[in-house]
């Protein structure tokens, strides 16, 4: 990768400026607001903390779910620092919480990729069936695993924090740092990967470049599925696909998250298979 970066570096230029200016055109508005939102919810002093498992649960995924990546994972380890859910709760609802926010759906993908919000509203409304269908599973799964959070007796936190606000806007800082990071990084390490391939091997670019973007970082293979794929019928579909799998961009970002309390990742690489095969399905029969 060093050596492909050095003997490209003007190509490797261009994908970290795509990703630079997608970060902030197509996240940042969309992301940042509700990041500091969500924290400050989560940090503020709850006197006498929900025992009720559902209603813990839901929580978790109303603030989780529609914050955008990786505000599901920020919601989840949070409440298990606050003594709300145990490790093997957080391993689930970390999967079931991961979902993009709605403005980035309607907002970008719908008005700008689609050109019809309601088409955004269908997608959106596909990517939550998927996650609530796993959800109830993620519930039936956690009913014998209740017995370790209300044995705890909800321990909160002994020190709260004294400004929940300010205490959000800090931790909100060091998660979009973490966004923008890996979504330049891999946009530069897809755009080297691309041009890489298409010299050495007989491919279509504009394949080429949407697959290995998409394994990489999903905004920026949207948007080259746009660029390539707008006027075929399957572009809703790959799309679809496209967001379900994410990328190793919000992969790495939700993989570093879950770390601070050692979360199980495996539901969430469960979940993700799961996305990717029954969102395009739901969008199919909704479209």
């Amino acid at each position: 990768m060093i050596i492909l970066f050095i003997l490209q570096p003007g190509i490797a230029h261009d994908g970290a400026e795509a990703g630079a200016q997608l970060f902030v055109h197509a996240l940042l508005p969309y992301l940042l607001p509700y990041i500091i939102l969500t924290q400050w919810l989560l940090k503020v002093p709850v006197e006498n903390p929900s025992v009720s498992s559902w209603k813990r649960y839901l929580k978790a995924y109303i603030l989780g779910s529609f914050g955008g990546f990786p505000v599901g994972a920020v919601t989840v380890t949070e409440m298990v620092k606050n003594g709300e859910l145990s490790r093997r709760e957080s391993g689930y609802l970390l999967a079931a919480c991961h979902a993009p926010g709605p403005m980035f759906i309607l907002g970008f993908v719908g008005t700008e990729l689609f050109g019809d919000t309601a088409s955004g509203w269908k997608l959106l409304a596909s990517i939550h069936i998927a996650n609530i269908l796993f959800f109830l599973f993620a519930l039936l799964v956690m009913r014998k695993g209740r017995k370790e959070l209300n044995s705890s007796k909800l321990q909160l936190k002994e020190k709260q924090s004294s400004s929940p606000f300010l205490e959000s806007i800090k931790d909100s800082s060091t998660v979009i740092i973490l966004v923008a990071t890996t979504v330049i990084f891999f946009s530069s390490l897809g755009n080297v990967l691309t041009t890489a391939i298409s010299k050495a091997f007989t491919v279509d670019l504009g394949i080429t470049k949407t697959v290995l973007l998409a394994i990489f970082e999903m905004t920026s293979g949207v948007q080259s599925a746009t660029d390539h794929f707008f006027t075929s019928p399957v572009f809703p579909f790959l799309i679809a696909a496209i967001i379900s799998l994410n990328g190793l961009s919000i992969h790495m970002q939700v993989f570093v998250i879950a770390k601070t309390v050692d979360t199980p990742l495996f539901p969430y690489f469960l979940s993700r298979v799961w996305s990717v095969i029954t969102v395009p399905l739901i969008l199919y029969f909704l479209l």
